[in-house]
């Protein structure tokens, strides 16, 4: 028997600020709880080189399915004790075209063990939230989900047309594949075979498929085919944070430097509804008024995702989380649209906090370097090798690879930065220690109600219930 649809979808924000704990409670309030699927290997092997010192991660290992792949991953990675402040954390190895299998091992165990831990003792509904424009990652992270039985899968940040088949292929254990953009060639397709990881008598279940899109237009390029026709959509508004989707039409900014959005940017709700498929409604349906509003539009609830990153029970590091309370309680939280800072080249919102490097102090005392890579790109260079670039690297690096100078401009590194959010920063050998960037959107209205009650902080599950107060 197949649950009831939630009215909560929590978002699936940063690099693990959406991580288990957070969405165990919330699907322990009976509502969907997601994870972040972003950078997730690089989280497990940190925490492990962190010493583990709960055993919740290495407890997680111990259920996954292939415990040869896990004595590998414990070998090079677990630190008993936890690796001293003042040693570099050793890293996964980048993802690429060719998808060795060691990268491929660490990202699908990382996402089992992310999703097992939030599905762990309870019967609640956990999905996983992906982003499309990190494509290199997607079959390995989407199988490593599918084996610790996660309920919904949910990408956003471009438009996730190849997923409903390959999640079909990888729960009947066949291999499944990802198309691969490549600039200056064709698509790649990367491939997983399952039967490299498991044995065959392995059962998976279905999950459902939920679409982040901007508008209607969207939905019905992806509906009116079955190979890529998801189970829902989530639409959301310019509003919502981390990336945007860019303005359709004229691109224009306003005083404060951000995009200008208008009418072609707002979904047309009344034909989604004629798609027959479910919808959720998000940026700024983070408040109970806004909640009933939209089931009385017909959508089967909201995503909310900066109440509950602001949530005590999220990923965030205790000095990210004081700072962003203490500037919400005082008025002086400033959240801006930056049409630059990601190197996708998506609009995505960042809150500004000193230190960090989304001010200009923060930015300047960075050294430019790209060493995690999850959003590289690969190009194929003038003579016919495949490389990876990202508008984040060293400029000259950059530049020598093809780039184009006008991409460069405000680059932030957000791989490091969001490691740096949950307080597991690099830190570099010459003493260098990471600084966070923290994206969030801008309705922080509810935050504010709920820190006016609870001065010291809420939990997830106070944030739920609060949501749903004017639901009958």
């Amino acid at each position: 028997m197949s649950k009831p649809l939630p009215v909560i979808i929590q978002g699936g924000m940063g690099i693990a600020v959406s991580n288990w704990k957070l969405a165990k409670t919330v699907s322990m309030a009976g509502q969907l709880g997601v994870v972040s699927g972003t950078a997730i290997d690089n989280v497990l092997a940190r925490r492990l080189q962190d010493g583990d010192k709960s055993g919740d991660t290495r407890r997680a290992l111990s259920h996954f399915p292939n415990q040869e792949i896990v004595q590998k991953i414990l070998k090079k990675y677990f630190i008993e004790g936890g690796k001293p402040n003042s040693q570099p954390y050793v890293m996964v190895p980048k993802i690429t075209l060719e998808q060795k299998r060691d990268a491929q091992e660490i990202l699908i165990a990382a996402n089992f063990v992310e999703v097992w831990l939030a599905k762990e003792g309870h019967d609640g509904l956990i999905g996983i939230n992906f982003l499309h424009k990190i494509q290199m990652t997607t079959a390995a992270s989407v199988f490593g989900a599918l084996l610790a039985g996660v309920d919904y899968i949910i990408m956003g940040a471009g438009i996730p047309r190849e997923l409903p088949k390959l999640i079909r292929q990888l729960v009947k254990l066949e291999p499944g594949s990802v198309p691969v953009d490549v600039i200056g060639g064709s698509a790649v397709q990367t491939i997983i075979n399952p039967l490299d990881f498991i044995s065959a008598g392995t059962k998976i279940k279905q999950p459902k498929f939920l679409a982040i899109i901007s508008v209607d237009v969207l939905g019905t390029y992806l509906a009116r085919d079955e190979e890529t026709r998801p189970d829902g959509f989530i639409i959301e508004h310019n509003s919502a944070g981390g990336h945007n989707a860019p303005p359709r039409g004229k691109y224009e900014l306003d005083e404060n430097g951000e995009p200008i959005y208008g009418p072609k940017d707002i979904a047309d709700l009344e034909k989604m509804k004629k798609l027959g498929l479910p919808f959720w409604l998000a940026g700024t349906y983070g408040n109970p008024k806004r909640v009933k509003a939209a089931l009385d539009q017909g959508a089967a609830g909201v995503q909310v995702g900066t109440l509950f990153a602001l949530s005590n029970d999220s990923g965030f590091s205790n000095q990210t989380r004081q700072d962003l309370h203490k500037k919400i309680k005082d008025g002086t939280l400033d959240i801006k649209t930056d049409i630059k800072a990601s190197p996708t080249s998506f609009p995505i919102k960042i809150a500004k906090l000193e230190g960090h490097t989304s001010t200009e102090a923060g930015f300047a005392d960075r050294p430019k370097l790209c060493d995690l890579g999850y959003l590289r790109e690969p190009v194929i260079s003038a003579t016919g090798r495949t490389i990876y670039r990202c508008p984040s690297e060293p400029e000259e690096e950059f530049l020598k690879k093809g780039g184009a100078p006008e991409e460069i401009d405000g680059r932030k590194c957000l791989c490091n930065g969001l490691m740096a959010n949950i307080g597991l920063p690099q830190v570099r050998r010459d003493g260098y220690v990471e600084a966070p960037i923290v994206t969030l959107g801008s309705d922080i209205e509810g935050a504010k109600v709920l820190l006016k009650e609870n001065p010291n902080g809420y939990g997830a599950e106070q944030a739920v219930n609060w949501l749903l107060q004017s639901v009958n």
